[in-house]
């Protein structure tokens, strides 16, 4: 009797969980199987269908299966085929990457992260340490001084151009890289001034100002039409260079510009982000109890040693793991740079423009292009990207888990 009702009680845990199994089953991991495996083929607008004789074709491919394949519609052109050589996909994304220049300038550009690397574990030593400490922040410091003097000494930003010489892949994700690198560490700032401000209880309207400046985070839901606001505010005739019209000043075509069109897309998704890191601080904020502002204040310190000593190291564990999964949302940023500058302005056909990132790019390769091998295989890439990126953030919440407690 007890083995049966041991049984049972398996049976029935099984019976609950098959639904989600088979959900993640259908919606995660079949997708990735079949996008690894198109990423080897030729598929694209001139070999659109598939050859369902093919063992793994026709095992894979929804158009091969009987369900679907009477009424399944159909592309004009030959099936497509696994490619020879089988990487090329790839190689086209990476190919150059692993040229000597390529290589040597890849290192130069990672010389350039050692004192940050350096500068961290220093910092970690010196809180073990009880006295004669050496202030974070000139540690910091130093490590930032040492980084730009070996950025203009290597001449990183002619390794940065080599390596954005090998392909598209480098190309898209460095501006990526480099937008998440703008966008997070300004969102995160403007959320901090506007969360100190918010957390003043004397302040005149506090409730008022709460909900109208977590606005754009709601606008955030249609962020595609928001961002076409954005777009009229700064394109030749817009707003902006109206305003500046009728100050005598001549506006600058804003949207045709790379570097001024990348500057428009960063400051439009601050925008839309800066009320996720202010809610998330105002609420670390107000956990911090007030009798250690109290001490400070009785022990002499400033605003700034209170800021830096007490209100930053106490909402580091709340502020971690949000930076990471900004960082990894913005990594995946498509709506606002498609609907402000369409990925542009770009210098020719077929090279990505100032404002192509990584979803913009793939976009373009399935929808305008249909060159699904090659987009495929490029998603391959930035989901290994992201799936470490996830596992660092997973570190990170663990390692701050239990903070408060």
């Amino acid at each position: 009797m007890s083995g049966w009702l041991g049984r049972r009680k398996w049976i029935t845990i099984v019976l609950f969980l098959l639904p989600t199994i088979l959900a993640i089953l259908v919606f995660n991991v079949y997708p990735i199987i079949l996008n690894t495996y198109i990423s080897f083929t030729n598929r694209n607008k001139f070999h659109p269908n598939p050859d369902c004789g093919v063992a793994l074709t026709g095992l894979l491919d929804p158009l091969c299966w009987p369900a679907f394949q009477e009424n399944a519609p159909r592309g004009l052109g030959e099936p497509y085929t696994v490619i020879e050589p089988i990487f090329s996909n790839y190689d086209t994304l990476l190919g150059k990457l692993f040229s000597p220049q390529a290589i040597v300038a890849l290192l130069l550009v990672l010389v350039i992260f050692i004192p940050f690397v350096g500068a961290n574990y220093i910092s970690k030593i010196q809180d073990r340490k009880i006295d004669n400490k050496i202030p974070a922040g000139v540690i910091w410091s130093v490590g930032i001084l040492v980084a730009v003097a070996l950025f203009f000494l290597l001449n990183i930003p002619n390794a940065i151009k080599q390596l954005m010489e090998t392909g598209d892949f480098i190309t898209v994700v460095f501006r990526t890289v480099l937008f998440v690198a703008l966008r997070v560490p300004l969102t995160f700032l403007l959320g901090l001034i506007l969360a100190l401000i918010l957390n003043i209880e004397k302040l005149p309207g506090r409730t008022f100002f709460r909900v109208v400046l977590f606005i754009p985070w709601g606008a955030s839901s249609v962020a595609i039409l928001m961002a076409l606001v954005w777009q009229f505010l700064f394109r030749q005739q817009g707003t902006i260079n109206q305003v500046l019209a009728q100050i005598g000043t001549t506006g600058p075509i804003w949207l045709n510009d790379p570097i001024l069109a990348f500057g428009v897309v960063v400051l439009a998704d601050i925008w839309f982000s800066y009320p996720f890191f202010m809610v998330s601080i105002l609420g670390a904020l107000q956990s911090i109890p007030y009798e250690l502002y109290e001490a400070a204040e009785v022990d002499g310190a400033g605003w700034w040693t209170q800021l830096s000593r007490i209100t930053l190291p106490l909402i580091r564990p709340a502020v971690l793991p949000a930076a990471v999964l900004t960082s990894i949302t913005a990594f995946q940023m498509f709506g606002t740079s498609f609907a402000i500058t369409a990925g542009g302005p770009i210098k020719g056909a077929g090279i990505p423009g100032a404002t192509e990132f990584v979803m913009v790019y793939a976009f373009k390769q399935i929808f305008q292009q249909q060159n699904f091998g090659r987009a495929t295989a490029f998603a391959v890439l930035i989901f290994v990207m992201l799936f470490l990126a996830t596992l660092y953030s997973l570190r990170v919440t663990r390692i701050t888990k239990g903070a408060y407690e």
